[in-house]
């Protein structure tokens, strides 16, 4: 039997053993907490203590001319409005369905749907709701949602709607540019967000700033673009493809003496400020057709070959040949347009003609040798270099897979694929005496230091003398007076043009074709005016017109107009004719 002093002295044994247990275990915690997980520990406390908030930064503007009211005026094209987004961390939301609920009066969206996104355990998903008003965002403050968070953000507003779409690009929901303008420059444009670091104390008021770095606002732009005639060229254009049942069409403005674009516009556009209601639907809306939709020219490409067998001393606008209404090259048969033998031509009647025959036998004196260095030289082979991104380079077959059918058709604009940039560009080059302008589209470049950058006009090299472009302007006026681009008229002034009604590739091989009398053509005028004293370069592009067979009677009416526009009320010159 255990006597009372046995029993005392096991259990101050045992309460000994508890004590020394506890012991350890308080030790080992000390030892967990001071040493092991120190780092841990030191960190939630400096969390305690320190806060950081991060400073957005603006992205920068972009502004166009607004001349026709006022010639120093500026007009933002696309700038940035303060808006607010809803984020969930559903991890820390216990009761989803009320949140659902109470979050569904407040952002326009149904309790089923909200409770689709947040009925999970993750910690981060995309924001369920962008763009909201200060106001919106205070009614979600106030309901105090755990998990729910609202965060200030910047948008990228377009206040013209889809004027000059293609050329500005858009601003995706992440903050990237995409495509155009806002894609080329993204990274000048964003700015550097900035960021504040402090402490605080044990009641969250600030007690010292530890570290500070402003947020740099982006870059802005001025571009060469003109607002007025922006709008007057989307305009006429949209007007044209509705008349001339086209599917789409582009338009090109090129000043000679700055090398700036003075207008781009395409047609379908689009609305940068919704582009996520063509993201899923119709992505290929958002290329730009101006610098990155190759075609066969046609026609308008015949004044280069032209030109480059005068440079050579092969012909000049005064010689004369017989040519019938066919010729046949490699076993091929290539006839006129009009399928007849215009007879006895000088060069200049040529070009007035449109006489596919007669340019195959110029390309004949020209050579392929130099046919194909003149091609390169007039920058159809490369991307002009246009600040405006996803630019495509014009592509025809490498010199030694030319047969004499390449050299022939190439001479009257099919059989190489070039985009409207760069044949603008190459009738700039011949309004600027021969010598190549690099096309721009920025005018100024406005730092967030309060400094002004002006962009100057940036020449290439020379491809022409300028008396051979004197000799191409003259036969261009002659085309425009006498022959297919008399649409292209304007009273008063001397336009040097040419159209082209090309055929259209298909992709397997040959051209399409239609029951129709009409065919399937691209429809385009390209020139400059005045001829005498060139202020711009121009070129428009009709896709299939319906309505009617050759470019004469749909692009030509379309550059008349805007030529009108151009020299009586952007240039306000006096007339000179």
């Amino acid at each position: 039997m255990l006597t009372d002093e046995f029993i005392v002295q096991r259990r101050l044994r045992s309460l000994g053993l508890i004590v020394i247990l506890s012991a350890l275990v308080i030790l080992w915690r000390m030892f967990d907490v001071q040493m092991i997980k120190h780092g841990h520990y030191l960190a939630m406390a400096q969390n305690q203590q320190r806060f950081e908030k991060t400073q957005m930064a603006q992205r920068g503007k972009i502004y166009v001319y607004d001349s026709i009211s006022d010639k120093d005026k500026l007009y933002p094209l696309a700038f940035d409005v303060k808006s607010f987004s809803v984020w969930v961390v559903p991890k820390q939301i216990s009761k989803k369905d009320i949140a659902s609920e109470k979050l569904s009066g407040l952002i326009g969206a149904t309790k089923e749907s909200i409770y689709d996104l947040i009925n999970n355990d993750k910690v981060y998903i995309p924001p369920i709701k962008r763009g909201l008003s200060l106001e919106e965002a205070n009614k979600i403050k106030k309901e105090k949602i755990t998990g729910v968070f609202v965060m200030p953000e910047y948008n990228r507003y377009c206040p013209e709607e889809s004027l000059a779409s293609h050329l500005l690009g858009f601003v995706n929901a992440e903050g990237n540019g995409m495509y155009g303008f806002e894609g080329y420059y993204d990274d000048g444009l964003k700015g550097t967000a900035g960021n504040v670091i402090g402490e605080k104390d044990t009641l969250g008021r600030v007690i010292n700033l530890l570290e500070q770095k402003d947020a740099q606002d982006g870059t802005s732009f001025i571009l060469t673009i003109d607002r007025g005639v922006q709008y007057f060229v989307e305009k006429q254009l949209a007007e044209a493809i509705q008349e001339y049942q086209a599917d789409s069409g582009t338009v090109i403005v090129m000043d000679i003496k700055t090398g700036g674009i003075v207008a781009m516009a395409s047609n379908p556009s689009y609305d940068p400020n919704n582009f996520r209601d063509y993201a899923n639907s119709n992505p290929g809306i958002f290329v730009n057709p101006a610098i990155a939709h190759l075609y066969e020219p046609g026609s308008i490409f015949k004044p280069f070959i032209m030109g480059a067998a005068i440079e050579k001393g092969k012909v000049s606008p005064d010689t004369k040949n017989v040519f019938g209404k066919v010729v046949n090259v490699d076993g091929y048969e290539i006839h006129t347009a009009l399928d007849k033998a215009y007879g006895e031509e000088t060069m200049t009647q040529v070009l007035v003609n449109s006489d596919n025959v007669a340019m195959v036998w110029v390309s004949e004196q020209l050579g392929k040798e130099d046919m194909y260095k003149y091609i390169k030289s007039m920058n159809f082979l490369d991307r002009t270099g246009i600040d405006i991104d996803s630019e495509s380079a014009g592509n025809v077959p490498e010199l030694k897979q030319w047969r004499n059918i390449h050299r022939a058709t190439i001479a009257f604009g099919q059989g190489i694929t070039v985009t409207p940039m760069e044949m603008v560009a190459a009738y700039a080059m011949i309004a600027n005496k021969g010598v190549y302008i690099r096309p721009n589209i920025v005018d100024s470049i406005l730092y967030p230091t309060g400094d002004k950058k002006k962009i100057e006009k940036r020449e290439g090299e020379r491809v022409f003398s300028p008396e051979t472009t004197e000799k191409i302007s003259n036969m261009l006026i002659s085309v425009v007076e006498e022959g297919s681009a008399k649409g292209a008229q304007v009273e008063g002034f001397k336009i040097a043009a040419k159209t082209g009604t090309a055929q259209i590739a298909k992709a397997g091989g040959g051209y399409e074709d239609s029951e129709s009398k009409l065919g399937i053509y691209n429809h385009s005028l390209a020139g400059f005016a005045p001829a005498n004293e060139p202020r711009y370069a121009m070129l428009v592009k009709l896709e299939k017109p319906k309505s009617a067979k050759y470019a004469e009677s749909t692009a030509g009416p379309l550059f008349g107009e805007i030529s009108s526009f151009l020299l009586n009320y952007y240039y306000r010159l006096q007339p000179s004719k």
